[in-house]
């Protein structure tokens, strides 16, 4: 038989698949040694298998796949010792893609730990924003509870606690020529959820007439709990009495804090 019928034989396949007996692997090997073409034919079927294309498989005519199916059958029912040859590039494939996926699963984790890192980075700007903004408000409302202290201009007026809360206390700084008022509230205690101190403007003779000048609204916000309130001009007393939210049209007497005449 010379090596084109060889080939033609489909014992080249059997060979590459392991199906052949150890005397007919030794005659393959003979002759792939003795005709170069033989040789190159088992080298093509082995890159067939390899290729990473959609088939694995060398292609195989009719007669070679019948011929493989026939020695499959003769074999079934016997425990076939294959020896595979182990391929190198087949080896390194398979290598090459544990290391591209352990690169990917890293590059991951590095992606996610720096979006993390930004994300609080960013979080943590906020807050030093915050910080400052509440800083120089907080700066702001001192520099202005201390220009109205040492304003010589400014009329000081003491309102002393009442039998409502006796330990209450709060100042009124008028100008009467501007006819600004502000409170000094620290010495008031923090109102009750659903109500909010209103201030009174009060005139004594001929009988007691009260005036509202404003609310101590956002008391607990107000960290320097200085407020300004409306203007007055012919005020003779002041009062701070605690009201539902949004204030009461009279005052109620009952709740009244604080009190103190001109």
């Amino acid at each position: 038989m010379d090596s084109k019928e060889y080939i033609e034989s489909g014992i080249l396949e059997l060979y590459v698949y392991g199906l052949l007996n150890e005397e007919q692997n030794l005659e393959v090997h003979e002759m792939s040694i003795k005709h170069k073409e033989v040789e190159a034919e088992i080298v093509a079927i082995e890159k067939s298998i390899l290729s990473l294309s959609t088939s694995f498989s060398p292609f195989l005519s009719v007669q070679n796949f019948e011929k493989i199916k026939a020695e499959l059958e003769i074999k079934h029912n016997n425990v076939i010792d294959l020896k595979p040859k182990k391929s190198i590039p087949n080896y390194i494939g398979w290598a090459a893609a544990a290391v591209l996926l352990l690169f990917i699963g890293y590059q991951y984790n590095q992606q996610s730990a720096i979006k993390n890192e930004v994300v609080t980075l960013e979080k943590n700007n906020e807050k030093l924003n915050e910080a400052v903004v509440t800083s120089e408000n907080e700066a702001k409302q001192s520099k202005e509870a201390l220009n109205i202290i040492r304003d010589t201009k400014n009329t000081v007026v003491s309102l002393a606690g009442q039998t409502v809360s006796p330990s209450s206390y709060a100042k009124v700084y008028w100008n009467k020529d501007k006819q600004t008022v502000y409170i000094d509230a620290s010495g008031l205690p923090e109102p009750p959820e659903g109500k909010e101190y209103q201030v009174w403007s009060l005139k004594l003779k001929p009988s007691l007439t009260p005036t509202s000048i404003g609310l101590l609204s956002n008391f607990t916000e107000n960290n320097s709990k200085i407020f300004e309130v409306s203007k007055t001009q012919d005020a003779e007393a002041f009062g701070i009495t605690l009201e539902p939210k949004g204030g009461s049209k009279t005052p109620t007497m009952e709740q009244l804090y604080t009190l103190g005449t001109i």
